[in-house]
């Protein structure tokens, strides 16, 4: 079928969230009267799945239950899943580091005149994971499971907020899994 599914709007968010001086993400307060409005018009009036909502993935956790109760169709949430990553205990601090230098020298240019270091590395660190994908996928095995772990409790807690719990029987009636081999790297290019 031609045509537009869904519309996204940002409802008082700002995708990725807004990075402080500190480097911490600034509270914002999210319009979900305009999103409950935005995704009825949208299903009613132009048989679209709703609105979707940018930005969300660095609101407070008490703020997920509220997309299923207003009719959101989807919610985007990358950002939180790589601030996890970066975030963690688990996350190899030498890693870390050469991918912000990595970043600091790649997007020297993207650094904008008011913007602190913490600012400009929160911007720009989701375009460390591609240079690095050696030492990612190669992480030692300990490191991997206890990322995955922390990843698996936030899946599971967004499953539940977000009302999908439990919708495996539509998933497979609608959804037609493809198998696709993946290799790991095995090979480090310098």
């Amino acid at each position: 079928m031609k045509g537009i599914s869904k519309i996204s709007v940002q409802t008082g968010t700002s995708h990725g969230g807004i990075p402080m001086p500190d480097g911490t993400v600034a509270q914002v307060k999210l319009d979900f009267e305009t999103l409950e409005i935005l995704s009825r018009e949208a299903r009613s009036r132009y048989g679209l799945s709703g609105a979707v909502q940018h930005g969300a993935s660095t609101l407070p956790d008490e703020a997920f239950d509220r997309f299923p109760a207003v009719g959101t169709a989807e919610v985007h949430l990358a950002t939180g899943f790589q601030n996890m990553i970066y975030d963690s205990p688990h996350f190899p601090l030498a890693l870390r580091d050469r991918i912000y230098n990595h970043l600091r020298a790649a997007c020297a240019g993207e650094k904008k005149e008011n913007d602190t270091e913490e600012q400009f590395l929160y911007k720009t660190r989701k375009k460390g994971f591609g240079p690095f994908k050696y030492e990612l996928w190669h992480l030692p095995e300990e490191n991997r499971r206890a990322l995955g772990r922390e990843l698996e409790i936030q899946f599971a807690f967004l499953f539940e907020k977000l009302n999908v719990a439990g919708t495996q029987d539509i998933l497979r009636r609608y959804v037609r899994p493809v198998d696709v081999p993946l290799n790991v790297p095995g090979v480090l290019v310098t």
